[in-house]
């Protein structure tokens, strides 16, 4: 028998422009060619996954947008998202890397288009063009990934604009590092997105997220995956396995209690499974 049955909680979230984004999606990367991704995102779709997460670096956009055409579900219901590589980083490359995803989805816009890294001094132009392309519809909401608070501050001071995400690694082994980041976008009311929040758990489980998932009778990742739910942020989980795909999706029945979550965030140790953007000037 689980604890906390019947507890059902939110699975939307507001963004800065009352658009509504899916409170988990389904994450791309790594999952190409394009038949991997069409066959993997096909899955989650008929799961029940609105959001699926894409980008051009992942090679993979084909793949998706066949899937999500060939989806029964209507287009209005999901939340697509793309993402800007670092090479097409600039105002005019950006306005045309924009069309060239989209144009490989199948699609006439994206429910949300981000600047993947800040890894250039162009970022700022490039941000300026996501503005554009959010006012002639061809992203409905803008964002950034892998921004800290510094690159947040610069963005926001430049252009006056706060980005509705910023999608960043986020895990329990990475919480202390990552808890100032986490305030900052609450008080400005960024979405965070987390990527990657499962990667830490392929190589063994910590004992302590074994110990609460044993309680309450769910895995270890539907675990994790619940504790990014109740830090506010949009856990992107990524699977290969049809039953993992749907196991991580059924995370909306129970909660974690409070002695849970301040034990997970206790176990943060500071390593990364991405790149860390701290050191991006």
């Amino acid at each position: 028998m689980r604890l906390f049955k019947g507890v059902i909680t939110i699975k939307t979230r507001k963004l800065n422009n009352d658009q509504n984004i899916p409170s988990v999606g389904f994450g791309t990367w790594q999952l190409s060619p394009d038949n991997l991704a069409r066959r993997n995102v096909s899955i989650a779709l008929e799961t029940g996954y609105r959001l699926i997460d894409t980008a051009r670096i992942y090679d993979n956009e084909a793949g998706v947008g066949e899937a999500v055409r060939g989806s029964k579900v209507d287009r209005q219901d999901l939340f697509i998202t793309s993402k800007l590589w670092n090479d097409d980083q600039g105002y005019d490359s950006t306005i045309k890397a924009c069309q060239a995803s989209l144009s490989k989805l199948g699609l006439d816009y994206l429910d949300l288009y981000l600047i993947h890294w800040p890894a250039t001094s162009r970022r700022n132009d490039s941000w300026k063009a996501l503005v554009e392309l959010q006012k002639q519809g061809k992203a409905r909401s803008i964002g950034v990934s892998n921004y800290t608070v510094r690159h947040l501050e610069e963005l926001m001071v430049n252009s006056g604009v706060v980005p509705m995400v910023n999608q960043v690694e986020f895990h329990p082994f990475i919480y202390k590092q990552q808890e100032k980041l986490l305030t900052f976008c609450g008080l400005h009311n960024i979405q965070v997105e987390a990527y990657s929040p499962l990667s830490r758990l392929t190589k063994g489980v910590h004992p302590a997220i074994q110990k609460i998932a044993n309680q309450i009778e769910k895995s270890p990742n539907q675990v994790v995956l619940r504790w990014c739910i109740q830090h506010g942020t949009v856990p992107l989980p990524r699977s290969q396995n049809p039953l993992h795909i749907a196991a991580n999706f059924d995370i909306f029945d129970f909660v974690l209690s409070d002695n849970a979550m301040l034990a997970l965030d206790n176990i943060s140790d500071g390593v990364r499974v991405t790149w860390d953007p701290e050191g991006m000037r």
